[in-house]
């Protein structure tokens, strides 16, 4: 019976060290953002260059934009 506290605590001071703390989620939740908001701005970029001097394809390519601008 004494082995049952001891596994529980040893468990318990496992569980609290493996956690991530708050700061660290937030920074890497900020990083997949940031990530995410490269990604958008690179595929502005082609699409612009696969749509030329074509106006309405243009146009659709600023779905890109308009998405990046709103992760800021």
């Amino acid at each position: 019976m004494k082995t049952a506290p001891v596994l529980l605590l040893s468990t318990a001071a496992l569980a609290m060290v493996a956690c991530s703390s708050p700061q660290e989620r937030a920074y890497e939740a900020q990083e997949q953002v940031h990530e995410e908001r490269l990604k958008l701005i690179d595929d502005f970029r082609d699409c612009m260059a696969d749509a030329g001097d074509d106006k309405v394809k243009a146009e659709t390519c600023d779905q890109y934009l308009k998405a990046a601008e709103a992760l800021k």
